[in-house]
């Protein structure tokens, strides 16, 4: 990239400059109007499909194909933020702008399998881009050095400038209706906008928007060991060798086979457990080590199962593999079964959601790991195929209002309602937010005779729930569409909002 740059001639360098400057200006003034100051939503839409724009139109001009392609990505990968503006959207919308970014400088590799290698030497050096070439340019010499170039264009606005002044004074003088607009221009206003934390987010906006525009990877070093030497050295390793890893299979094999038929008699077919030890106390113990347990075996298997090493040449070794594989899936199996158990206990949070959606990976992980031995694969391809699915899911993720689905649960299992587990967490799903509100009238109205104190809390809650939500910022920029339904449901159900006589914004936290 560096080598194409050099190679060009200055004036294309200076039109490509220009319209470097041009682009990153534009983007800097639509973040601040779209960003800066105000409540996230749709704006953080729109600013991705602005910075979009300015990717293409720096874009080579022979890689239309590319380009429109990158573009309908990133489009599509920003599309969670017009749910709600959340974390996983935000990745989402970064690898759009990635993939549009590389794609259109031609760095993308055509098979998705380099992708993961490539995002990575970007992402080394993207952070501190912006600095690294500002410094370039600043000690460059001749036409490239910076002060010289940043001074000419000074100098050569002056006398416009000046001119434009004395004119402008004259019609002020001249004509009332430009004086009156020029009286009411606020300066005091003007000057407020070059404040320190808005410069700070220029800057940053800029620190991020660079390398997009003019992509480039960090440089790979050269190896001073052949690879071959290091798969000889390591086949020959003592420590790591054939014998070694046969021996640590079998042991490991039994260990897990000790584990699995203690899960199969306690979780799975319900035999009496110690005094004291109930099956949710029993879950929960082993629910987050099981998962550790299954990373650290995979980490084994692929060094066991590596080109060239013992596993590939001992079919007793591969079949062990094999056998290890499979038992590591129904170890995580157990573990989304335990977590079940002790959500049905113990009731439903995000970090149970979280732990779930990770030990199903976990499991799909494994799974793509015996694939890759049947299928003679490379580590490129796993890794893409476990970066593809994790992307998957974090992409539908994205969509899904896990409060929403969480705070029903509870609702739906909670003692109030079932007369088992534990009773409902009120302030836990007011922590859930706006979205919960739906779950509290569900309760509200499952409530039975008997139960008015309950009722009553609850109804005070969603009071000021509701209330604080319709208070909050409703500019364009703001919106939503998972505010936006809510909005349309408090409207639809007005009447559950009506606050109990004698209860304050407290009471609701008692």
């Amino acid at each position: 990239m560096t080598e194409i740059t050099e190679a060009m001639p200055s004036d294309h360098r200076r039109r490509r400059g220009g319209r470097t400057a041009f682009v990153l200006l534009a983007t800097i003034i639509s973040a601040d109007f779209l960003i800066y100051d105000q409540t996230p939503g749709i704006n953080l839409f729109y600013c991705v499909l602005v910075i979009a724009v300015g990717i293409v139109l720096m874009a080579r001009r022979f890689l239309f194909h590319a380009i429109f392609a990158g573009l309908g990505a990133s489009v599509a990968a920003a599309m969670p933020l017009v749910e709600a503006p959340t974390a996983p959207g935000m990745l989402f919308a970064l690898f759009g702008l990635v993939v549009l970014s590389l794609s259109g400088s031609g760095i993308l590799p055509p098979q998705p399998t380099r992708w993961p290698a490539i995002f990575l030497r970007f992402a080394v050096i993207a952070p501190s881009r912006l600095l690294i070439d500002v410094f370039r340019l600043s000690i460059r010499g001749t036409e490239q050095r910076i002060l010289e170039r940043l001074s000419h264009g000074a100098i050569v606005w002056i006398i416009p400038v000046i001119s434009a002044a004395i004119f402008l004074a004259l019609f002020r003088s001249a004509n009332p209706v430009i004086e009156a607009v020029l009286d009411k221009i606020d300066l005091a206003a003007v000057l407020n906008l070059f404040n320190l934390p808005r410069a700070l987010f220029w800057l940053a906006v800029a620190a991020f928007v660079w390398p997009l525009l003019l992509p480039r990877l960090k440089r790979r070093r050269k190896r001073t060991i052949a690879v071959a030497e290091i798969t000889e050295a390591a086949r020959e390793s003592i420590l790591f060798g054939h014998a070694s890893i046969l021996r640590s299979l079998l042991i490991f094999n039994a260990l897990f086979a000790v584990q699995t038929l203690l899960d199969l008699a306690y979780l799975w077919g319900g035999a009496t457990l110690p005094d004291g030890m109930s099956h949710a106390d029993y879950a929960h113990r082993g629910a987050y080590p099981l998962i550790l347990t299954a990373l650290l075996a995979a980490v084994f298997v692929l060094w066991a199962m590596r080109r060239n090493g013992p596993g590939e040449q001992s079919p007793l070794i591969r079949n062990l593999v094999y056998l290890w594989i499979i038992q590591n899936i129904l170890l995580c199996v157990s573990s989304i079964f335990r977590l079940d158990l002790y959500v049905d206990v113990y009731a439903l949070t995000e970090l149970r959601v979280a732990a779930g959606i990770w030990m199903i990976l976990v499991a799909v992980g494994l799974g793509l790991i015996l694939l890759r031995i049947l299928l003679h694969r490379t580590n490129a391809w796993l890794i893409s195929m476990n970066l593809a699915t994790l992307m998957l899911v974090l992409y539908t993720s994205a969509f899904v209002d896990f409060s929403a689905v969480i705070a029903r649960f509870n609702v739906e299992h909670s003692l109030e309602l079932t007369g088992e587990g534990m009773p409902l967490d009120l302030p836990y799903l007011k922590d859930l937010g706006p979205t919960a509100i739906p779950a509290i009238d569900l309760y509200i109205r499952s409530l039975k005779k008997g139960q008015e104190t309950d009722k009553l809390r609850a109804m005070d809650l969603r009071f000021w729930m509701a209330y604080e939500f319709e208070n909050r910022s409703r500019t364009w920029r703001s919106w939503n569409y998972r505010d936006n339904r809510i909005d349309i449901y408090i409207a639809e159900h007005h009447r559950a909002a009506i606050p109990p006589m004698g209860n304050s914004d407290s009471d609701h936290l008692q």
